[in-house]
């Protein structure tokens, strides 16, 4: 295993309850994602991410924790985590584990303890627990909205029913904001951490990592809340953060192993998300920009370049992602009329992607991304092309935000469909029973991993071959050169490679004294065709 991994590693996402199911349950757990780290192996990735395993009564997805140091019995045991970990490293695969440090849930025992105490209590230190506004205390203490959609406030009340403080949720009701400010959730989060890092694990991804810190008074703020846009404001991006995380980063540090921190930081300005990257800080971050590029080629060329600049000056590499599991797929999101435009989540009602589009702009998106330097996030499923489920029944849906919103917003449940794993088994192979906890569409029967897996010409076939190609050529550490080409062309040079995607246009003539290492679709003759991406070497 390489030092500073980080720097130039292909991670790929594991949603657990929607990977792989050991117990017939219908929901992925951690023995199930053992048995597929041999197929993790072989795709050919550095390290694995997971999202949320501890345990937490689910009312987000697990975002919403209980206790930071044991796993959810719906995904196993320590043991099983441990085991997880053991069975990775064996394999070569480093492991990535989530940290939801901007709340917990209320059910975890630092806000358990904190509401069966008075106000101004220290029990009462851990969160932000405020008075309320109006004569009486009737009213939030100011205006902010929660992401998940309504106010971003909910009042307390005591056991004889007297109205009581109201605490923050930028999130879920059932997800209090934590006081970064207390000296006592520091150390708890330390504790958190060395809890993982003695276990084994390489690094952390933490979770809205520009929101832990809020304005001195949290003063009023108008606007909306999305979690997946730019955001700015009193909640977002505060300078004081950055003490959080030179702290953390110290308590790295003195671990053997090389291990790592990256950000999921919704902030437009990259030279404020480079301040994330400095060398005592995180050392990595996802780039936003990039995923919410739309399939245009001038805002690549923009994003690459100005990504890249703000990364470079503090010293860090660039950390390319084009789907999670809180956006639209992007072999649907390349679909659309407007293709790229929109990363929310796509229901019935909604304009549906046409997914064949959708697939060759997103293998040739896929093929662009792995061909530039740095490092390199994949969401499971997608080295299958799969799409969103954009036509799930509404009385299915569990993402918090459909109810939150009024119902007006179908949320996230469309990306974290069960995997597809055998084509001809019930429940697609994901489950010993065929139970699926969401159900899956006919589509994901076709782009099933056991119709992919060593299939020339297949979705999986082309992530392989781009990931052995981009480690033995190493892309990852490499610098990229700008070439010359028409307007719809992204063009680049990452050393021995020359990459070149054609946006949306004509086909062009492929330049001559170079040969087809890779491409996205058939190159028929020496053009490259529209909506595509080859990568080329000298002859």
């Amino acid at each position: 295993m390489t030092a500073e991994w980080w720097r130039d590693a292909v991670i790929y996402q594991i949603y657990p309850r929607s990977f792989a199911d050991s117990t017939g349950d219908g929901y992925g757990d951690l023995p199930g994602s053992i048995t597929k780290l041999d197929y993790l192996a072989k795709l050919g990735v550095d390290a694995v991410w997971f999202s949320p395993f501890y345990r937490s009564p689910m009312a987000d997805a697990g975002y919403d924790v209980a206790d930071y140091m044991d796993i959810d019995p719906m995904f196993g045991s320590l043991e099983d985590a441990q085991r997880l970990i053991a069975e990775a490293h064996a394999r070569g695969l480093r492991v990535v584990v989530d940290l939801v440090p901007n709340h917990t849930s209320d059910e975890h025992a630092w806000f358990q303890a904190a509401i069966a105490a008075p106000p101004g209590s220290p029990e009462r230190e851990y969160y932000l627990f405020r008075d309320g506004a109006g004569e009486n205390g009737e009213l939030p203490p100011n205006n902010w909205k929660s992401v998940f959609g309504g106010r971003g406030w909910t009042r307390l009340t005591a056991p004889d029913g007297t109205p009581e403080q109201w605490y923050l949720h930028l999130f879920d009701v059932k997800q209090p904001d934590l006081d970064w400010s207390s000296e006592k959730v520091r150390s708890g989060f330390d504790d958190v951490l060395r809890f993982w890092l003695d276990r084994g694990v390489d690094g952390f991804r933490i979770d809205v990592a520009h929101s832990l810190v809020k304005a001195e008074g949290l003063p009023d703020w108008d606007e909306e809340q999305s979690m997946l846009d730019g955001q700015s404001g009193p909640m977002w991006d505060q300078d004081g953060v950055h003490e959080v995380y030179r702290r953390w980063r110290r308590i790295l540090d003195s671990y053997d192993g090389d291990r790592s921190l990256v950000a999921e930081a919704w902030v437009p300005d990259p030279t404020r998300l480079a301040m994330y990257l400095r060398p005592d800080e995180m050392h990595t971050a996802f780039n936003f920009e990039f995923l919410d590029c739309r399939w245009d080629a001038a805002e690549y060329r923009a994003t690459i370049s100005a990504t890249r600049a703000a990364d470079r000056a503090v010293g860090a590499p660039t950390t390319w992602v084009l789907s999670n599991h809180d956006v639209v797929r992007h072999a649907s999101r390349f679909g659309l009329a407007d293709p790229g435009a929109s990363h929310e989540g796509i229901g019935v009602r909604d304009e549906q992607p046409d997914n064949v589009i959708g697939l060759r702009r997103a293998r040739a998106a896929s093929l662009m991304m792995l061909g530039l330097p740095g490092s390199a996030y994949l969401y499971q499923g997608e080295e299958l092309g799969l799409p969103e489920h954009t036509t799930l029944p509404d009385d299915l849906r569990q993402d918090p935000t459909w109810v939150r919103s009024g119902f007006t917003r179908v949320g996230r449940d469309g990306c974290r469909i069960p995997m597809p794993w055998t084509a001809d088994e019930p429940g697609l192979g994901f489950s010993p029973t065929g139970a699926t906890w969401l159900p899956q569409p006919e589509a994901y029967r076709g782009l099933a991993a056991d119709r992919q897996v060593d299939v020339p010409g297949s979705t999986w076939s082309l992530y392989r071959g781009a990931l052995a190609a981009r480690k033995r050529l190493d892309l990852g550490r490499g610098e990229i050169a700008w070439v010359d080409a028409p307007d719809h062309i992204v063009a680049f040079d990452n050393g021995a490679v020359r990459v070149m995607t054609n946006v949306l246009g004509a086909p062009v003539p492929l330049p001559s004294g170079y040969a087809v290492l890779l491409s996205s679709v058939d190159i028929d003759g020496d053009e490259l065709p529209t909506d595509a991406t080859v990568w080329l070497t000298a002859i």
